[in-house]
């Protein structure tokens, strides 16, 4: 058997039609092919390889650390350096700064709103009103395998600190395919065939204001990312975010912030979190998080990853949860991230992206924060074509679960400005010859 049709036979798939393109090596912005054929890299393994395909550094402290030891113990019990120091380091850089954006302020932009907002009266009184919970600190980090595990780990925390059932998220909201990330996502084709799922889940309108109101004194958490991948790249509303953690603040709900694609500088801050001035009682981590190593991590106030110490002990246990490696692959990543400035090239060459295309015929729009961008063709068919297109030219794209009308530009964010316009001489090419 070829190994083509090992894959297929012994391999379980997600779907049927799979990409079957092989990978020899990669490095930078591009894979290669046995046959020696390039390819322009504009999934990033779903804003995985932030830093790039085969980043010395991070593969340096993967072979570093693999020597010293690997697994030794279930998480929790034993004082790892490479997990010590990644949790330090997300802490410091989570921190909140003078410039910070803080509660006092969150009902900024809510007053005089475009009607296309959607914010009656009653609404913008509700959220105009005090804040009544500090800036949260999040400076404990709780670590485990992927970001959907991330996701299971906030929403028990939420239940166990509130000591409320109901979870509230997004229609068109990703946040993974384990059970509970699947009962909150925003998807129902993808929930029906594994139902029962979790009772007392509430689905709101993102960027509608109003629906904020159905955020309750029963409500556990407000599970959103800061700017929705799966929908298609849809960024929150002027305000929308600050409305929603003054909401939450109002009522002892918990804000959590999905960053698993948006954060690690892919929106062009560390956290898209810092980069809208609103800061979330949690925060998910997963994807680039790890360096290109499986790794995923809750970020919030000590005291509540504390909860997980008591009542009972061991309320969420992982044999793998910060691995070593890992975790050594995931400080490397994220110091090359501060000391690169990836998170200012993520702005600028996201802006390059934008300027070279937006103006094509066949583009509707370009939807973009920072290197995590949209480009609609408005009808399924362009969609799809102009991806067969794109890989017969030797560019890797995507479209969104939930967007089939758009495909993806989330390169690593180390690319630079002569491979942007090279990959978008070809990417007009094929949008010529539609």
């Amino acid at each position: 058997m070829t190994l083509r049709q090992q894959f297929l036979r012994h391999v379980g798939q997600t779907s049927p039609s799979p990409l079957l393109i092989e990978v020899e090596r990669a490095e930078g912005i591009f894979f290669y092919t046995p046959q020696g054929k390039r390819y322009f890299d504009l999934v990033s393994g779903v804003s995985v390889s932030n830093v790039g395909h085969g980043n010395r550094r991070v593969v340096e402290a993967v072979q570093r650390q693999a020597a010293d030891y690997m697994h030794v113990m279930v998480y929790g019990e034993m004082i790892e350096r490479p997990q010590v120091r990644l949790a330090s380091l997300m802490a410091e850089l989570a921190a909140p700064t003078p410039q910070s954006a803080t509660h006092a302020h969150a009902s900024a932009g809510c007053e005089g709103r475009p009607a296309r907002h959607g914010l009656t009266a009653s609404a913008a009184q509700a959220l105009a009103g005090p804040s009544f919970a500090p800036t949260p600190t999040l400076d404990s980090l709780y670590f485990v395998n992927s970001g959907a595990e991330a996701v299971e780990v906030a929403l028990k925390l939420a239940k166990r600190h509130t000591g409320r059932t109901e979870l509230v998220s997004c229609h068109g909201a990703y946040h993974g395919s384990t059970h509970g990330a699947l009962s909150v996502q925003g998807g129902e084709d993808y929930r029906n065939a594994f139902r029962p799922l979790l009772p007392d889940v509430r689905r709101i309108r993102y960027n509608n204001f109003d629906d904020l109101e159905l955020i309750s004194e029963r409500t556990a958490c407000f599970l959103v990312e800061p700017v929705q991948g799966e929908a298609g790249i849809r960024l929150p509303e002027p305000g929308y975010l600050e409305a929603a953690r003054r909401r939450c603040s109002q009522v002892g709900a918990m804000l959590i912030f999905d960053e698993i694609q948006t954060g690690l500088g892919r929106c062009g801050a560390i956290f898209a979190f810092q980069k809208y001035g609103v800061t979330p009682d949690i925060v998910c981590l997963g994807k680039a998080f790890g360096g290109g190593m499986p790794l995923g991590g809750a970020l919030a106030p000590k005291a509540v990853t504390d909860e997980f110490t008591h009542d009972p002990v061991l309320g969420h246990i992982t044999t793998f949860g910060g691995h070593p490696v890992c975790c050594a692959a995931g400080l490397a990543a994220l110091e090359y991230i501060v000391e690169n400035n990836l998170c200012a090239n993520a702005e600028r060459m996201g802006a390059l992206f934008e300027r070279e295309l937006a103006d094509h015929p066949a583009v509707v729009e370009v939807r973009r924060s920072g290197l995590m961008m949209a480009v609609e063709l408005g009808t399924s068919e362009h969609l799809f074509r102009t991806m067969e297109l794109l890989a017969d030219a030797g560019i890797l794209s995507d479209w969104f679960l939930f967007c089939d009308t758009a495909f993806r530009i989330s390169p690593p964010l180390t690319i630079t400005a002569d491979e942007v316009r090279e990959c978008c001489a070809v990417i007009r090419d094929a949008l010529d010859r539609l």
